[in-house]
C-alpha cells in the first residue's frame, strides 16, 4: 500500500471513530441504551482501534526498514559497480603493458628473423627459419588479440577506414592460420572470389576484420579436432560504388545443437558454458565478433550440426575508392523473357547479394524476410522459381516448402524449389530432398551453379 493511501485510510479511520464515540454517547443520554451496554460497544470498539492501529504502525515500521535497507543496498551496488569500474581499466592497463612487454621482444625476433632468412641458407634451414616467423607471429596475433578483444567489452567500438586491398592483407594472415591448423593436424584452406577484370580497392577497417576472422578461426581450431577449416572470401558483388564482401569460416568441427546456436555468442565472459560432445563451448572472442561486425553494418551469422561442423558468416558493404580494373568483358544474361523468383531470405545484406545476381541474370525478384511471408506471398503472386534459405525465424525453409507443396497452386504449377544455405552439410541435403526441394544452393553462391539452375528451370527462355 502505498503512504499516500495508507495515511488517507487511516485518517478516515479516526473520523470514523469520532463520530462513533458521539453516537454511542448520544444514545446513551437519551437512554436508547443501557449503561453496561455502552461500556461493552466501547469496550469492543477500543479494542478495535488498538488492532487497527497497531497494524498500521507495523506497516510504517516495516516500509521504514525496507526503505533503509533498499538504500543501503543502492549504496552497496553503488560501491561494488565503482569497484568492477576500477579492477576493469586495472586490467586493461595491465593487459595494454602485458602486450607492449610482449610484442617489444616479439618485434625484435621477427626481425631477427627476417635478417636471418635474407642470408644463405640450406632449404632445411630456411625450412626452419621459416616455422620459427610462424610461430612468433602466431604469438604477437594472439597477445594483440587479447588486448584487442578486451577494448572491445570495455570501451565505445571506434573504427578506422582506410583504402585497403583485402586479399594482399588477408595473404599474409592466411599463411599464419596454415601452420595453425598444420600444429594440429588439420587441412586448412582459403578461397578468393572476385572478378578480375574488375577490382578495386575498398574504404574499410582492415584490422576490425581481421580481429573478427581472427577470433572465428581460432573458435574453429578449438572445436576441430579433424578434417577442414575453410576460409572464403567473396568480392564478387558491385553495387554501383559500393561493394559487399562476405565472410564465411566454416569447419568440420564438433558443431552443435540449434537451440545451442543462438546462445552461444553471448557466452564470452564463459559464465555459462555450453557442454557439446564433451567439449566446452564458452563463446571466447565470438560476443566480440558479433559485435564487431554489427558495428561496422553487417549480421555475424551462425549455421551448425552436431558432428559435421559449423559455418559462420557475415557480409559488408564497403565503399569502393581505387579502380584496379583492367578491361570491360562483355555479358549476357542467361533469362531473355521474363522471369519471376520468389527469395525467402531474412538477412538484409544477403538479400542485396542474390537480387543482384538474380537481376544480373534476367530475374525479376520479390522477397520475404522468413518462410509465413514466403507462403503468403506465393498464395498471391506468381512465380517461375522460389530460392528458400533453410534458416529462418518464425517458419524455416523445410515448414515454408511443406507448405507451399500443400497448396492448390503448387499442384497444378509445380514450382521449382531451390533450398539456399551457407552450410552445405550432409543432414541439411538430406532434409531438403525429403521435404522434396528441387535443387540445393550453397553459399557463396557460385555463379556457374546458379546460371545452370536457372537454365534447367527456366525451361525454353534462356539463352542456352
Amino acid at each position: 500500500m502505498k503512504p499516500i493511501k495508507s495515511k488517507n485510510v487511516l485518517s478516515f479511520i479516526i473520523f470514523i471513530s469520532i463520530g462513533a464515540i458521539f453516537l454511542i454517547g448520544y444514545l446513551f443520554l437519551e437512554k436508547y441504551i443501557s449503561t453496561e451496554t455502552a461500556a461493552i460497544i466501547l469496550f469492543v470498539f477500543v479494542v478495535l482501534q488498538v488492532l487497527i492501529l497497531q497494524f498500521f504502525l507495523k506497516n510504517q515500521l516495516k516500509k521504514e526498514v525496507l526503505n533503509t535497507s533498499t538504500e543501503e543496498g543502492i549504496d552497496d551496488i553503488k560501491h561494488d559497480l565503482q569497484v568492477a569500474e576500477k579492477q576493469a581499466e586495472q586490467k586493461a592497463d595491465y593487459l595494454a603493458n602485458m602486450s607492449y612487454e610482449v610484442r617489444t621482444p616479439l618485434s625484435t625476433v621477427l626481425g631477427m628473423l627476417s635478417m636471418l632468412k635474407a642470408t644463405n641458407l640450406s632449404g632445411e634451414q630456411k625450412a626452419q627459419v621459416e616455422i620459427a616467423e610462424c610461430s612468433s607471429k602466431h604469438l604477437l596475433q594472439l597477445t594483440k588479440l587479447i588486448t584487442q578483444n578486451a577494448g572491445v567489452n570495455s570501451d565505445d567500438i571506434e573504427l578506422k577506414f582506410s583504402t585497403t586491398d583485402l586479399i594482399i592483407d588477408l595473404l599474409s594472415l592466411f599463411k599464419v592460420f596454415e601452420f595453425q591448423a598444420m600444429e594440429k593436424g588439420l587441412v586448412f584452406t582459403y578461397k578468393f572470389l572476385y572478378d578480375k577484370h574488375d577490382r578495386f580497392s575498398l574504404l574499410a577497417d582492415s584490422e576490425r576484420i581481421q580481429q573478427v576472422i581472427i577470433n572465428l578461426f581460432n573458435n574453429a581450431v578449438k572445436f576441430t579436432d579433424s578434417g577442414t577449416i575453410s576460409i572464403i572470401v567473396d568480392q564478387s558483388i558491385s553495387i554501383d560504388d559500393e561493394q559487399i564482401v562476405s565472410f564465411y569460416i566454416k569447419d568440420t568441427g564438433v558443431g552443435m545443437q540449434q537451440k545451442e546456436v543462438s546462445a552461444v555468442f553471448y557466452n564470452g565472459d564463459g559464465s555459462k558454458n555450453l557442454k557439446q560432445n564433451n567439449h566446452t563451448i564458452s563463446g571466447l572472442g565470438l560476443s566480440v565478433s558479433k559485435q564487431l561486425v554489427k558495428q561496422m553494418g553487417g549480421e555475424l551469422k551462425l549455421e551448425s550440426k552436431p558432428n559435421e561442423g559449423s559455418a559462420f558468416y557475415f557480409s559488408l558493404q564497403l565503399k569502393k575508392t581505387l579502380s584496379l580494373k583492367s578491361r570491360e568483358e562483355k555479358f549476357e544474361p542467361v533469362l531473355i523473357d521474363k522471369f519471376y523468383v520468389l527469395v525467402a531470405e531474412d538477412n538484409r545484406m544477403n538479400q542485396k547479394v542474390i537480387k543482384f545476381l538474380l537481376e544480373r541474370q534476367g530475374a525479376d525478384c520479390t522477397f520475404a524476410k522468413n518462410g509465413f511471408e514466403a507462403v503468403e506471398l506465393y498464395k498471391i503472386l506468381d512465380f517461375d522459381m522460389i530460392f528458400m534459405d533453410i534458416y529462418m525465424p518464425n517458419m524455416d525453409g523445410y515448414e515454408a516448402t511443406k507448405a507451399i507443396k500443400e497448396t492448390d497452386k503448387y499442384l497444378k504449377s509445380n514450382t521449382p524449389i531451390i533450398a539456399v544455405s551457407a552450410s552445405d552439410f550432409e543432414e541439411d541435403i538430406a532434409n531438403a530432398k525429403q521435404a522434396g526441394i528441387d535443387d540445393f544452393l550453397a553459399k557463396p553462391i557460385d555463379i556457374k551453379k546458379l546460371k545452370e539452375l536457372l537454365v534447367k528451370y527456366s525451361k525454353t527462355n534462356s539463352t542456352v
